[in-house]
């Protein structure tokens, strides 16, 4: 019977071959994916936020640095590199287009199993590393309060 270590592994190797077939067959058909860029549920919604990831870096590989040693959840840490040459969907829907700019994010990961599968993929990363990578630029909505209004309070 497959542990998370081993369904880690083959989901990293598959992510690593960008093959889409291989990484859906590692969860369960009603898993959750949980991101920064939000939540997905089930074969389809998984599959989605994969072949968005695959299409706006073609090249994108994971290195994994270290796996936490018990059974169920499997802990990773680990780092992604790859070059955004394709358009790439961000969180709120809108597509940036290519940047030709090269990405080293760090983050880690969890997996749940059950029946072979895992059933709970959660990965964290910081998003502001990637888009700030990417090009992109922190924009406040509001300005923040003067310092005399902190003094103030």
């Amino acid at each position: 019977m497959p542990d998370a270590r081993w369904l880690k592994q083959r989901l990293h190797d598959a992510f690593n071959r960008h093959d889409l077939d291989e990484v859906i067959q590692c969860h369960s058909r009603d898993a959750v994916l949980v991101t920064p860029a939000g939540v997905a549920e089930g074969h389809e919604q998984i599959a989605s936020y994969y072949e968005d990831l695959f299409r706006g870096f073609p090249d994108m590989r994971m290195t994994v640095w270290h796996t936490v040693l018990c059974a169920d959840p499997a802990v990773t840490e680990w780092l992604l590199t790859g070059t955004h040459t394709g358009p790439f969907l961000l969180p709120g829907g809108q597509v940036l287009e290519r940047t030709g700019r090269h990405v080293a994010i760090r983050g880690t990961s969890t997996c749940s199993v059950g029946n072979d599968r895992i059933i709970s993929h959660r990965i964290y990363f910081d998003q502001l590393e990637l888009y700030s990578q990417l090009g992109g630029r922190l924009v406040f909505d509001e300005r923040p309060p003067s310092r005399e209004r902190w003094a103030e309070g």
